[in-house]
């Protein structure tokens, strides 16, 4: 894996395993709803991946439903869960922080007439189950809260919601955008009270272009594309099937999940108490973060001066979701942090992969650029 390689909340490399299997599947072209024996052969497969994606969240393999990915996923659950409701209310309550394709999806079905609540983090990083308590009602058709944040690592309170949902008398879907945790924390969101649940490939060291949305047995979504009946009419179009395979051996080489956390954890607090030395640094990950996210701000350096400066050290992070392409991060405006605080962050997010080798780059980096860089003034 290439060294220094610190954007793993991006996207991360894609694993040997994964790779050779994506590889083997392009020999076997059939399109599984062929009723031939190429057909057969790829359709067999297919379910096969399904089990095995279904296997990771200990559900139903008839509850997995492939996309093209996280955004899709999200899509897909949102906008198919509101219109399945709407004749039972049109309130939704989500958060100001979820990733792009939750809250592009919500401001349309804002358009539509839906009303929808966003509810803010509070000072210690995340948004306090109270929030969400006082926020849903009986009308409260659909709630939609990620799992883990992207930009910052912050935990949210997802399995404290579907008894929110009960205790209200309120006819919501839980929806959860999962990926940054699936393949990272042990999933189980028929335990945790999730209807819908996002998984992405390309964020376990699978291939970009495939996810999967967990749909509960009897949670209506109603389709947002339409076509063939591949995926039980809910995502029709053929299935990319070298894809789908690679996202499946990447759920099989996951490892050991608590093995894994516990590399990622050490790494980040030796980064940490690296940083720490540095009076101009700024930690922005709250204390329960994801131990694979680590979110700071150097100081009077604009995050993407400081970008380019750690890509010519061989050090690759970013300043919060790629999906931002470099616009002000609206997760850390939620969090009330003031400007300069915003335009100097940087988001480091380690994989099982990480060593602390990658650490030392970034700091030793990070020590030359704070006396090389120019500093902004405002």
């Amino acid at each position: 894996m290439l060294k220094g390689y610190l954007d793993n909340a991006a996207t991360t490399q894609l694993c040997d395993e994964s790779k050779n299997a994506i590889i083997s599947a392009l020999d076997c072209f059939g399109n599984p709803s062929s009723l031939h024996k190429l057909g057969q052969i790829s359709s067999a497969q297919l379910e096969s991946a399904r089990a095995n994606v279904a296997n990771e969240i200990k559900a139903d393999k008839s509850e997995i439903y492939f996309t093209s990915g996280g955004t899709e996923s999200d899509n897909l659950a949102i906008r198919g869960a509101a219109m399945a409701l709407k004749r039972r209310g049109n309130k939704i309550v989500t958060t100001a922080f979820e990733h792009a394709a939750v809250l592009s999806a919500m401001a349309d079905l804002q358009k539509q007439g839906f009303e929808v609540v966003y509810l803010n983090p509070d000072e210690s990083g995340t948004v306090p189950v109270s929030a969400f308590e006082n926020a849903i009602d009986d009308k409260t058709i659909l709630v939609s809260c990620m799992y883990i944040n992207n930009e910052t690592g912050a935990v949210l309170p997802v399995q404290s919601l579907k008894a929110i949902i009960k205790r209200k008398k309120s006819p919501a879907v839980l929806h959860c955008d999962a990926t940054q945790a699936f393949g990272k924390y042990t999933l189980n969101p028929e335990k945790e009270g999730i209807d819908l649940m996002t998984l992405s490939a390309h964020k376990i060291h699978g291939p970009k272009g495939v996810g999967a949305l967990y749909i509960k047995k009897g949670v209506r979504v109603l389709p947002i594309t339409f076509g063939g009946g591949q995926e039980k009419t809910i995502r029709p179009g053929t299935e990319p099937l070298p894809l789908i395979l690679g996202f499946a051996v990447a759920v099989e080489s996951l490892g050991d999940k608590k093995a894994n956390e516990q590399n990622a954890l050490q790494i980040k607090e030796y980064l940490k108490n690296k940083l720490s030395e540095f009076d101009d640094v700024v930690i922005n990950s709250p204390e329960n973060s994801t131990a694979y996210i680590l979110n700071f701000s150097v100081m009077g350096i604009r995050s993407e001066t400081m970008l380019h400066f750690l890509e010519q050290k061989g050090v690759y992070v970013s300043s919060g979701s790629a999906c931002s392409k470099g616009k002000a991060s609206h997760v850390l405006s939620a969090l009330n942090f003031n400007r300069d605080r915003i335009d100097s962050a940087v988001r480091v997010s380690f994989s099982r992969y990480s060593t602390v080798e990658d650490a030392d780059m970034l700091y030793d980096a990070i020590k030359e650029a704070r006396t090389s860089l120019i500093r902004s003034k405002r």
